[in-house]
């Protein structure tokens, strides 16, 4: 019955999906899911969709959200009257009048049925949808145990937001010497602010934002072999000639005696993260999210040749 119930409700008419994003999906990247939505009328939109997840996972992987009235639960399940004797085979009219009669019972009560919905991209999702019931009917103004929350939106929009892949810029680049300056610089990076809204149609809307904050380099190796700068603001510092080297890597020593003979730089994006959640009411803060990406620095001495 479970089953049957649980059809009945996908087969509700979900709102259109906003042209931003597709109706419960996030996205997908290679093998790599943040949001799959099953069973579920959320919408996810925005422009912070479409990258790589960063790992971030929805901390319940099941809920209900709220579905038909009264009126069109039993609509449908008589709609479904071929369906239900093939999967109850040997069961007769009157069989299938007892199993309406639930449905009957709440005709002219205030109120709607709630169904469940997973996020498909947690293993442990669908093991998580088969223990709630196929449907559920709440009174007005509650939500029941497990029911979606404005917090599990904001969870879901997070889960969804994803950011670039940084395209970064050193000068020298191909390869570089011993106390010569590094320069680090993003070029190409695209839009600043990320963002993405999970909605519930006609209830409730969550969104996060992700704004691009600063940069934070990791030069491969230890600190008597570089020197760091981190004064890059959000995007970096080009390079210019004459100019005050403030972001980048300057290293002491060539990088001959290293594996592969190179050092690894490791450039990180830090996007600090907001929401539109009033904090006295939903007080949710998340970390940033970053984006990472490396560069192999070659770095080899300058040789003098002194002539008497």
């Amino acid at each position: 019955m479970r089953v049957l119930l649980a059809l009945a409700l996908a087969l509700a008419p979900a709102a259109a999906p906003d042209p931003g994003g597709p109706s419960g999906e996030g996205f997908q990247h290679g093998r790599t899911v943040g949001v799959q939505l099953e069973n579920s009328t959320i919408v996810i939109s925005g422009n912070g969709l479409g990258a790589k997840s960063d790992g971030y996972r929805i901390k319940r992987p099941c809920w209900y959200e709220p579905g038909r009235s009264a009126e069109d639960m039993l609509k449908a399940q008589e709609d479904l009257r071929a369906f239900w004797f093939r999967t109850n085979p040997g069961s007769t009219e009157e069989d299938f009048q007892k199993f309406l009669k639930q449905f009957e019972d709440k005709i002219g009560e205030p109120g709607r049925w709630w169904s469940p919905a997973y996020n498909a991209a947690d293993p442990k999702g669908m093991s998580c949808w088969t223990a709630l019931e196929g449907a559920i009917f709440v009174g007005p103004g509650n939500t029941p145990p497990a029911g979606i929350t404005m917090t599990e939106l904001l969870d879901i929009a997070r889960a969804a937001l994803t950011v670039p892949e940084p395209q970064v810029q050193l000068n020298p680049d191909a390869k570089s010497y011993v106390n010569l300056p590094t320069w680090v610089w993003l070029d190409g990076q695209g839009q600043t602010t990320r963002s993405v809204t999970a909605t519930l149609p006609g209830l409730l809307s969550a969104t996060v934002t992700a704004t691009l904050g600063n940069i934070e380099i990791d030069a491969g190796t230890t600190a008597d072999r570089a020197e760091v700068k981190e004064n890059c603001g959000p995007s970096g510092r080009p390079y210019v000639k004459g100019g005050t080297f403030t972001c980048g890597v300057r290293y002491l020593r060539a990088s001959a005696d290293q594996p592969r003979k190179v050092y690894t730089l490791t450039v990180t994006t830090v996007w600090p993260v907001t929401s539109n959640a009033d904090q006295s009411v939903v007080p949710f803060v998340f970390d940033p999210v970053e984006g990472t990406v490396t560069r192999d620095i070659p770095v080899g001495e300058v040789q003098s040749t002194v002539r008497r």
